[in-house]
Parts: C-alpha cells; sequence; structure tokens
C-alpha cells in the first residue's frame, strides 16, 4: 500500500491552491511533479560541486562525473539494460525517436523500404518516421486499431509485417486510450520477419516494471520528466551491437576519442553519441528520481494507479451523457483516461476544472491521427494519475464534471 498523503508532502507544488481551492494535479501522461528530493539534488549540484564531466582532474569535477555516471548505472539496472554502455542521455523521448531514425534510419532505410508503425502513436513516433521516409523514400505503414479502438488489430499486425518493414516502432502504451501493448510479443513477430524494433516507452517506464531484455527489443525510449525528474533529459536504450554499428548524429566534445587535421575515432559506447556538455544536474537529478520510485516500489505504483483507475471509470461509467475512450480491463491499461462530455467541447471542460483547481488536459494529446482520423473527434479530455493521486482527487473531479452539466445544463 502507498501512503499518499506522506509522499504529497514531498512534492511542494501540491500544497499550493489555485482560485483558493487545494491543488488537484491530474494532467500525469503530460509530466509528472517533482519530489523536494529531485528539486535538491538539482540545487546541490549547482551549490556544492558544479563542473564539467570527463574533463576535470579536480575533487569536485571528479564528483560531478561519479554522481552522473553512478545515475546511468542507476537508469540501466531501472529497466534491466545490463550496462552504462546501453544507456545513452538524450533531451527527451522525442530525441531519442528521432537519434534511430536520423542514424539507424538513415544508413539503413532505402526507397522502397516499409516502416512500420501503429494508428496509436504520439507525433514523436510518427513524424521522425516520415521525414526519413520523405527523404529516403521509403514507406510509412500502420497498424490499425480493433473494432472497438480500444488496441491494436493483431490481424493488422501480422498483414503489415508481410510486407518485410525494416524496422517497427510502437509506443508500450497510448497517451490517450492507456492501452498497454504487448510489446514483447510484438518484437518476437518483428522478429520472425528480420525487423528491428523501437519501442515508445514514455508512458510506461514511470508507471509499470520494464525489462528491455525480456522485451527484447532493438531500442526502446523514455522521458525522465514523465517518472518525477526534470525537464530535458531522456533515455535511448540500444543493444551494443546496434549501437555499434550506427554512427552518432553530432560531433564534438565527448564523443571522440581521437582527433587529428584528417581523420576522427569514436569514443566508446555511450559516449559516443554524447556530443559536448551533457545534461549533467539532468542526469543526475534522474538517478535521484529513481531512488524515489525503487523506494516506494514501481510494483506498488502500478498497483495503486490501477486501484484508482477501476474506481475512477466505476464513478464516470455512472455519469449519464460521457464518452469513455479506451479499454476498461484495467489489467492492459495504465492510470489514463480520455473522456468526452456530450454537447461540451473539451476545452470548456478543462476551463471548468482549472476554476476548480483541477489540473486535466484537453486536446488532441500529440496523437492528432488517432483522435482525429480514428476516434473521429476534435479533441477529448484526458485525466491521468500517478503515485501522489487519491480517491479524493478523482472525486473532487467527478464533482467538476457534474458542475460542468450543470452549467451546460445536460
Amino acid at each position: 500500500m502507498i501512503d499518499v498523503d506522506k509522499i504529497k508532502r514531498d512534492f511542494p507544488i501540491l500544497s499550493i491552491k489555485i482560485n483558493g481551492k487545494p491543488f488537484v494535479y491530474l494532467d500525469n501522461a503530460a509530466t509528472s511533479q517533482k519530489p523536494t528530493q529531485v528539486i535538491g539534488s538539482i540545487v546541490e549540484y549547482y551549490s556544492k560541486y558544479n563542473a564539467n564531466v570527463h574533463r576535470g582532474i579536480y575533487r569536485i569535477s571528479e564528483k560531478a562525473t561519479e554522481e552522473y555516471i553512478k545515475s546511468k548505472e542507476k537508469t540501466a539496472k531501472f529497466i534491466n539494460a545490463g550496462g552504462i554502455e546501453n544507456i545513452v542521455y538524450t533531451r527527451n523521448t522525442t530525441e531519442a525517436i528521432n537519434t534511430v531514425a536520423l542514424s539507424w534510419g538513415g544508413e539503413n532505410i532505402k526507397k522502397g523500404d516499409h516502416i512500420l508503425i501503429t494508428d496509436m502513436e504520439h507525433h514523436s513516433n510518427i513524424v521522425p518516421w516520415l521525414l526519413l521516409a520523405r527523404k529516403n523514400g521509403a514507406i510509412v505503414d500502420y497498424v490499425k486499431l480493433d473494432r472497438n479502438n480500444e488496441k491494436l488489430d493483431i490481424q493488422s499486425l501480422k498483414e503489415n509485417l508481410e510486407k518485410e518493414p525494416k524496422i517497427v516502432s510502437v509506443t508500450h502504451a497510448s497517451n490517450v486510450l492507456g492501452v498497454i501493448n504487448d510489446v514483447k510479443y510484438i518484437t518476437g513477430e518483428a522478429h520472425k520477419h528480420n525487423a528491428i524494433v523501437m519501442v515508445d516507452g514514455a508512458q510506461s517506464v514511470p508507471h509499470m516494471k520494464v525489462d528491455v531484455k525480456k522485451i527484447n527489443c532493438e531500442f526502446f525510449a523514455f522521458s525522465a520528466h514523465k517518472m518525477l525528474g526534470p525537464t530535458g533529459i531522456g533515455v535511448l536504450y540500444g543493444k551494443t551491437d546496434v549501437l555499434n554499428a550506427m554512427n552518432p548524429l553530432f560531433g564534438g566534445g565527448d564523443m571522440i576519442r581521437t582527433v587529428t587535421r584528417n581523420s576522427y575515432t569514436w569514443n566508446s559506447l555511450p559516449w559516443k553519441f554524447e556530443a559536448g556538455t551533457p545534461n549533467i544536474e539532468g542526469g543526475i537529478a534522474l538517478g535521484v528520481a529513481i531512488d524515489y520510485l525503487n523506494k516506494i516500489g514501481i510494483e506498488n505504483i502500478d498497483a495503486h494507479e490501477q486501484e484508482l483507475t477501476k474506481y475512477a471509470l466505476n464513478k464516470l461509467s455512472g455519469i449519464k451523457d460521457i464518452e469513455l475512450f479506451g479499454p476498461t480491463d484495467i489489467k492492459v491499461k495504465t492510470g489514463v483516461i480520455s473522456f468526452g462530455i456530450k454537447g461540451v467541447h473539451p476545452h470548456d471542460v478543462s476551463q471548468i476544472f482549472d476554476d476548480e483547481g483541477i489540473a486535466i488536459r484537453a486536446g488532441h494529446h500529440c496523437a492528432m491521427p488517432l483522435v482525429t482520423e480514428v476516434l473521429h473527434k476534435g479533441a477529448v479530455s484526458r485525466i491521468s494519475f500517478y503515485l501522489y493521486n487519491d480517491k479524493k482527487d478523482i472525486d473532487i473531479a467527478i464533482n467538476a464534471i457534474n458542475k460542468v452539466k450543470r452549467i451546460f445544463k445536460i
């Protein structure tokens, strides 16, 4: 069991008031709030050992390097990656996916080759492949959703794999539907057709146990800011042989081993992909965020969110004129619930929620093909949970929905 009241005391922002009302944060799929431990680690770095890494032969530089490398060790262990050579720090999930598209894709995707993604992808896992396809003359195919628009259609997956795509890039969990995709199964099927696999784990790693060795994907990406860490730091996991075969995107700084007037040699992994001064404090703070999640227990967080999701779905299902999107089976769903209120634009819903001190998301959630072309909605409202939310937060949200209905006389 999670002691939410105790956890909330670690998050300064949760004590503020909006319009004189207690702040309720239900936009965790967009970004998470930060505990004092993470905030303090950034302050401590700048106050006590601000120095560049891998360069200075003096005490605070060695301290900065030690803490930065330690954060990679924590990250590798958190997703069972093996070692730090498999952990490349990027700015975010988006940059990690772009790195794969530009580096691996740029070298391996040729004219007429197929790239396979799905209809539930975030723009970050669509646009890089469209850009690559336009540049190299490749073809982007999409795995469709089932007839209820709740999960991937396995028949559609198999039919598209018959086209022998070079890469399959798929979200682990949808930021709109909340559905958890069986990426281990998808990877196994893709490998039968000699495709490599990229997994977008932005919505999974913060909320559930992830084991990249069991998934067996070639690449896996996620962001620190969705898992209690700071913005500006993301992670690209890659298998050692695949990363070794790729060329880095940027040159200079730590990514080189030797340079002459006419030649260069790359540094070893993972530094080969990290040109220039990295986001040192971001990496260190990510390590502290992982410490915090480990202390609570990622399995406990998962169970807590399942309980909240079940409670919320039960409450929402009893309200007339509410349309829910995505599965209702909490065993295949994260703590993300997208919904619509008949006759009310989601932006109006979000504004009324804000008046009540509640932060939710409204719009296409950077998943326009899914929202506009599959669900046929201009926008949807979304609530999403994390470890510091409780049933009281859900009750306040339900009261806000009832207020929306009163205002619009529904």
